[in-house]
């Protein structure tokens, strides 16, 4: 049994326990779990256990807990992505990392599944920040971070709010996907819709370049038909005068459940008077993720991009 699924076995035992015990939804009866094991009610240890296997068993709980509760914020970033976007940030900031971490904010964290998954990756290399608005997943998210020991700081707000945070070097976002029901805070935004309500997905890339520094990269990941709503025309405008399309990746269609939720990956660079707009964008799409051979030329097409810039 690998050491993961040990872990799973532990944390899904004591949940399901506690289930019984306190007739409380799955989702609760985990975050009990997980909180009262930081707090030392539980001694438990699985000998070699590493960062990545403390986050898989952790989020493999919380899908099983969404999977019951079937909320619709209650959704989570596939490792898939995660590792995808682990390796653009790596293509982006090769030079900086070499001269320590960089700062990195995650503004819709969820349960914290893409930012840990980054964050395993680049083990050591990004000290975190995240926001979530959502109680119960905030502190899952809390509690997941504590576990795996990584370096990330919490807030429980409204992203879309004024934000707390630190300009970043890097924002990643899984974007939610929908209209913004905060009229009034919308107005503070570019991107505010001129009639009706606005899009909280466009709002969303509005505040995370306003958190990003001066030639500092967001990594979004984006419903496909981004640039083709009745506000397209605005977020176009929007993103031309702030900030520079780096990458337009499309995702295999396999990974999603249906032509709807299919999501790409767009990468942003915020500009900056010390430099220049890229000499070419990249645009291109992740092979199937099985096909080895496939997947090695598209890396390689992005390490050649890379070296054109």
């Amino acid at each position: 049994m690998e050491k993961f699924e040990q872990i799973f076995g532990f944390m899904n035992g004591h949940a399901e326990e506690i289930v019984k015990e306190q007739d409380i939804d799955y989702l609760d009866a985990l975050l009990q779990t997980l909180e009262e094991t930081l707090d030392g009610k539980y001694e438990w240890q699985v000998e070699g256990t590493t960062k990545e296997d403390m986050r898989k068993a952790t989020q493999i709980a919380i899908l099983k807990g969404m999977r019951k509760s079937a909320q619709p914020n209650h959704q989570m970033t596939p490792d898939t992505l995660g590792l995808l976007v682990s390796h653009f940030v790596e293509q982006c900031f090769e030079e900086e990392l070499k001269n320590g971490p960089i700062s990195v904010l995650d503004p819709a964290l969820g349960t914290g599944n893409l930012l840990y998954t980054v964050m395993n990756k680049m083990d050591g290399k990004i000290q975190a920040t995240g926001v979530e608005v959502d109680e119960l997943l905030i502190r899952l998210a809390a509690a997941t971070g504590d576990l795996t020991e990584q370096p990330v700081t919490l807030f429980r707000q409204d992203s879309l709010e004024k934000l707390l945070a630190d300009p970043v070097d890097a924002v990643i976002c899984d974007l939610p996907v929908g209209y913004y029901p905060n009229e009034e805070v919308a107005l503070d935004y570019e991107l505010c819709a001129s009639e009706g309500m606005s899009y909280a997905h466009h709002l969303f890339i509005e505040q995370s370049l306003n958190h990003t520094k001066d030639g500092g990269y967001a990594f979004f990941l984006i419903p496909t038909n981004l640039f083709e709503s009745e506000q397209a025309k605005q977020l176009h405008k929007f993103i031309k005068g702030h900030a520079w399309i780096q990458a337009v990746i499309q995702l295999p269609e396999n990974l999603f459940s249906s032509s709807t939720h299919e999501k790409s990956i767009l990468i942003l660079q915020k500009q900056s008077p010390a430099l220049k707009a890229p000499r070419e964008v990249l645009l291109a799409k992740v092979p199937n993720m099985s096909n080895r051979q496939a997947l090695a030329m598209f890396f390689e097409k992005v390490r050649m991009w890379k070296e054109g810039k």
